[in-house]
C-alpha cells in the first residue's frame, strides 16, 4: 500500500509545486527587468500603493499588499533610508505614521514600471490573449477564496 501511494505521487500534478515554481520564475523574470534599480517585488508594490494612496498609514498599506505589519515596517525603513518615501505623523492620532513618495521615490516608479510591465509579459508570454485573461480570472478566484488563510490577508480581497 505505502510504495504503491508514494508511486502515484508526482511533483508535476500538485498545484502549490507548480505555484512555487510560477513564483520563483516571476521574482527572475523581475530581478532581471529591475534588477539595476534595486528594488524587489514588494519594494515595487510598496511604492505602487503609496503613491496610489498617498497618506496611508503602515498598518493599512500592509492589509493592502498582504504583508504582515513588521515586514512592512522593515521594507518602509530601507524606502525611507533611500529617500523614495518620507513618513509623517497623523493629526489626529500621533501613533500613526503616514507615508509619501518622495520626488526620488515618483522617478523610481516611473522608472520602474516599463520594466515591470515587461516582467509581466515575460510571465504570461507563453498565453494567447485569451489564456492570459482566463488565467488571472483564475488566479484572482484562488487567492480571493482562501485569502483569509494567508498570515497577513489582504484587506482588497475579502471572501464573498
Amino acid at each position: 500500500m505505502k510504495a504503491s501511494l508514494l508511486k502515484n505521487v508526482s511533483l508535476e500534478s500538485l498545484p502549490g509545486h507548480a505555484i512555487r515554481r510560477l513564483h520563483q520564475a516571476s521574482v527572475a523574470f523581475f530581478s532581471q527587468e529591475i534588477g539595476d534599480l534595486g528594488i524587489t517585488p514588494v519594494q515595487y508594490a510598496i511604492l505602487q500603493m503609496v503613491y496610489k494612496q498617498p497618506g496611508f498609514d503602515q498598518r493599512t498599506l500592509a492589509r493592502n499588499i498582504a504583508l504582515d505589519t513588521s515586514t512592512t515596517a522593515g521594507v518602509v525603513d530601507r524606502l525611507e533610508a533611500r529617500g523614495l518615501l518620507t513618513r509623517s505623523n497623523s493629526a489626529e492620532d500621533r501613533r500613526v505614521r503616514l507615508l509619501s513618495l518622495t520626488s526620488a521615490g515618483e522617478q523610481m516608479l516611473l522608472d520602474a514600471i516599463p520594466r515591470m510591465e515587461r516582467a509581466q509579459e515575460r510571465i504570461l508570454g507563453p498565453l494567447n490573449p485569451q489564456q492570459r485573461s482566463e488565467f488571472m480570472h483564475l488566479i484572482t478566484l484562488l487567492v480571493t477564496d482562501s485569502n483569509d488563510l494567508s498570515r497577513a490577508p489582504d484587506g482588497a480581497h475579502k471572501p464573498a
